[in-house]
């Protein structure tokens, strides 16, 4: 039935069916056009690949050498987190610190009595100092919660406030500054002080300061040296090898908060030069005399007064000691204050006499100085309540009081109104976080871990270059065969799929790209010139003049390892770098600067670094990766190529529509024209039988 010809509907000679056929042999040209562009896309994605490959290759070795670079990077480590931890910046020294935390810094934190949780705050100027900033809340009222939130809304990071849950239905009230620091004291004032005294939060506090004066008529002397013993201004000296004697009478109880504050500086002699007396004179004896006769002299035998033997006394030693403060009780006991440290200027010191009195009475603060070489002055003695307020008020309950952080470092002590310390060495911060009774050792070093991982991370992207190189110039092909669809592919050797075999971190996508790119690029001189010369750079020795026996990669244990058991593995041989961690970690903990050097150094003294192997790979892939480069070159190559084949496959596509339009004409014509031939012919026969008939 598929041979029926039925007019209008089907063409007599199947027209459509010889029109595409002729049309798919005029395709040719533009389907191989287009099979073009498909391959330089796939070529052009290939170059990319390999810059992305080769810009990883340089950033990682820009990075060892850079101004960021991490052999300048150092971190701080601690002998007890518990006490301090510490970080260090690029500009600390490599160095071990020893520190010894008498105190934490902290912060005034007052709380009230259990409160009804659902009581009322009236309505006031409730005003807050901390240190020398006022805080002013003018509050319209409200219950405790609502309060809790307006100290907490406009407390602007100095104040805070919370509920803590005692009892059911029960809270308490707990006031807090944020600022650590003896000079950034809480003080509640107005309506503030009210509502504390109220609340049970605080007290009328009695006036505890009282300074201990340093005049002529209270100071007592003694000592060697004690001629020497002065008062300027009101600060006592006391030199070398005397005492002194300050009165304090005050007795305390056992939990009192009280301090003892003064203020405390030494002069030392390092040179321990000593004056030796001059041997004495000896006796002074008058001339003997003479007698005169007939004008004759004789002299008297001269007087003898026998001298023994001169000894001069032997040298003073040297005698040291910092525990030079003393209290003296009225039982005739006394108490040694912790040792003072050197310096020529004063140093503010604070003691909690009820931890040293133990509830004895005390008399006087002695300063006895049997130091061969120093001279110690004190000054600005007093003792004061540190829980008092300014507004005269006292804590009931305060759950922490406002106070410096007390540290030594190598016997210095120093004091900081933060926990966050970073002005003592430069580079190194410090975070004070408990009490140690022995030193804690900081040490800064370089970030071993950081070095190690932009070496490895450097490797890695060398690697990963290496790989794609192979691939890419691999010669893949024994011959051709067709696909499925009859397109002609390449059948690649064992010896190039091994390549992509041996990439066993390559996962199984990965792969598969991979062998889709065996040989795109083979025998591309561009490629394989790069391979070459990033085999070369990572081989050849530099100059390393802070070690002589390193100079190359291999050294640090950084090598292809070609023969390393006793024969080679093809892999080895495809110039590959490979890590032997043990002996990378024992060149940096050992030899870091001259580690440092291999990679980049600078032999030019313009303090540019001018080789190593950081430096040469980068100067060698910086071209191809460059705007305008190797890499955007090729690309650029391509995208005029394809373009170029877009306009013909433009013009081939007009040229074969016009084609199938005439071809469509041409073959409609021939369909008329036969229609019109068997019309005439079965009009002739219609004649000639009509003829017959007439017959």
């Amino acid at each position: 039935m598929s041979d029926v010809y039925i007019p209008g509907v089907k063409s007599r000679f199947n027209s459509e069916k010889i029109i595409e056929d002729l049309m798919r042999l005029e395709r040719i040209p533009k389907e191989r056009t287009e099979r073009d562009i498909n391959d330089l896309q796939i070529k052009k994605s290939y170059w990319q690949e390999v810059g992305k490959r080769i810009d990883s290759v340089r950033k990682s070795a820009n990075f060892l050498y850079s101004f960021q670079n991490p052999f300048n990077e150092r971190i701080a480590n601690s002998t007890d987190d518990s006490v301090i931890t510490a970080s260090a910046t690029r500009e600390s020294a490599e160095q071990s610190y020893r520190f010894t935390v008498k105190q934490i810094a902290q912060a005034d934190r007052y709380i009230s009595n259990p409160l009804d949780e659902k009581m009322k705050i009236e309505s006031g100027n409730y005003t807050f100092t901390v240190g020398d900033e006022k805080i002013s809340i003018n509050y319209r009222g409200g219950t405790l919660k609502d309060f809790v939130e307006v100290i907490n809304r406009r407390g602007r990071d100095k104040i805070s406030a919370s509920l803590l849950a005692i009892q059911v239905g029960t809270k308490s009230l707990l006031i807090e500054s944020k600022v650590t620091g003896e000079a950034n004291r809480l003080s509640l004032n107005d309506d503030a002080a009210s509502l504390a005294l109220r609340l049970g939060m605080m007290e009328v506090a009695n006036d505890t300061r009282r300074e201990i004066p340093i005049t002529e008529n209270t100071v007592q002397k003694s000592g060697q040296s004690s001629q020497n013993v002065k008062i300027n201004e009101g600060a006592l000296l006391v030199p070398a090898l005397s005492s002194a004697s300050l009165p304090v009478g005050v007795s305390l109880s056992a939990d009192s908060p009280v301090m003892l504050k003064l203020e405390t500086s030494t002069v030392v002699d390092n040179n321990g030069i000593q004056n030796i007396p001059a041997p004495p004179p000896g006796p002074s004896i008058p001339a003997s005399g003479s007698a005169t006769y007939g004008g004759i002299t004789i002299d008297n035998e001269p007087s003898i007064a026998p001298i023994p033997d001169w000894k001069p006394p032997a040298a003073l030693q040297r005698h040291d000691d910092m525990a030079v403060l003393n209290l003296v009780f009225q039982d005739g006991t006394s108490a040694k204050l912790p040792p003072i440290s050197d310096s020529g200027s004063p140093v503010s010191r604070q003691y909690r006499l009820s931890d040293i009195a133990q509830g004895r009475t005390i008399v006087s603060l002695n300063v006895e100085n049997s130091n061969t070489h120093r001279n110690v002055s004190i000054a600005n003695v007093e003792i004061f309540d540190p829980t008092a307020t300014s507004g005269g008020l006292k804590p009931l309950n305060p759950v922490s009081t406002s106070r410096d952080a007390i540290i030594t470092m190598e016997g210095i002590e120093i004091t900081r109104p933060s926990n966050n310390i970073s002005d003592i060495v430069p580079g190194l911060t410090i975070n004070v976080k408990g009490v140690s009774d022995k030193p804690v050792e900081v040490k800064v070093s370089a970030d071993r871990e950081q070095i190690k991982e932009s070496i490895i991370s450097f490797v890695a992207n060398y690697n990963r270059l290496i790989a794609e190189l192979n691939v890419l110039t691999a010669p893949t092909t024994t011959g051709v065969t067709r696909d499925r669809e009859g397109n002609m592919v390449p059948v690649y050797s064992e010896r190039a799929e091994r390549i992509v075999d041996e990439l066993t971190y390559l996962t199984a996508d990965e792969s598969a790209a991979m062998k889709r790119r065996l040989g795109a690029f083979t025998g591309d001189t561009t490629l394989n010139s790069l391979k070459n010369n990033l085999l070369r750079t990572v081989s050849a020795p530099y100059p390393t003049d802070l070690d002589r026996e390193l100079a190359i990669l291999a050294q640090i244990g950084i090598s292809t390892s070609a023969g390393s058991r006793g024969g080679y593995e093809s892999s080895q041989l495809r110039g590959y770098l490979q890590i032997d961690e043990e002996k990378l970690d024992a060149a940096l903990e050992n030899k870091i600067p001259a580690v440092k050097q291999l990679f980049a150094s600078d032999t030019s003294g313009d303090l540019i670094a001018d080789t190593g192997v950081a430096v040469n790979v980068e100067t060698l892939v910086k071209p191809f990766v460059d705007t305008g480069g190797i890499i955007s070159l090729k690309s650029s190559t391509i995208d005029s190529r394809i373009k170029q084949d877009e306009r013909r496959i433009g013009t081939m596509e007009r040229q074969l529509e016009a084609k199938e339009q005439e071809l469509k004409i041409q073959y409609a014509r021939m369909e008329s024209a036969y229609a019109r031939m068997e019309q005439m012919s079965t009009s002739l026969d219609n004649f000639s039988q009509q003829n017959r008939g007439n017959r």
